[in-house]
């Protein structure tokens, strides 16, 4: 993998767990010039977040295909993340009139939480059963090529023995003695 894309990828991951917590503290708070600072700062901060995607996706589509693919499925996690948090960002923008349902909104916004760190839990657990699968194939691969090296090794052993064979029969058959006894014989017949 790319230490250029490694690090964007950092810093995204960062730059996402830090909006997530503001984003979470900014819904806490009452409406008012503090949380449409904080409301603002969190539109920047996802402004960054998508420059960050944008480089990663270029870095992406510049390696080799077999890198790619896995990195260009993470972005897809990426972009799904980041879309969550502009929509909760974007509910923070509407002006709230009913305050009993500004909690439950809260509410509902820890529920979607946990229930958005328990689908990246299981997405975490398919993504190592599919790794897990894959290093089996990989160790399969690998037997089923020592095996074919080691009977291309055998045969090649079987053609050199048969080689040498073939090689002292035509010295035998070639030898002086035979092609002067074949001139002669040849001679007679004529």
């Amino acid at each position: 993998m790319s230490q250029v894309y490694e690090g964007y990828e950092r810093q995204y991951c960062e730059l996402s767990a830090n909006l997530s917590r503001k984003c979470n503290s900014a819904a806490a708070l009452p409406e008012g010039e503090k949380r449409k600072q904080e409301v603002s700062g969190l539109q920047a901060g996802l402004d960054d977040a998508d420059v960050l995607i944008r480089k990663m996706d270029l870095e992406a589509r510049s390696l080799q295909p077999s890198v790619k693919a896995t990195l260009l499925a993470k972005l897809r996690e990426y972009k799904s993340d980041l879309s969550k948090l502009k929509r909760e960002v974007k509910k923070l923008t509407v002006p709230n009139s009913n305050q009993p349902a500004h909690g439950e909104l809260l509410g509902s916004g820890v529920a979607g939480m946990h229930e958005a760190s328990a689908n990246q839990r299981d997405r975490l657990t398919m993504s190592n059963e599919r790794l897990d699968q894959s290093t089996d194939r990989l160790r399969e691969t690998r037997r089923a090529a020592l095996e074919t090296e080691e009977l291309g090794i055998l045969i090649l052993g079987d053609l050199h023995h048969q080689r040498e064979t073939l090689l002292h029969s035509h010295t035998k058959v070639c030898c002086p003695h035979v092609s002067t006894t074949c001139l002669i014989a040849l001679s007679v017949l004529r």
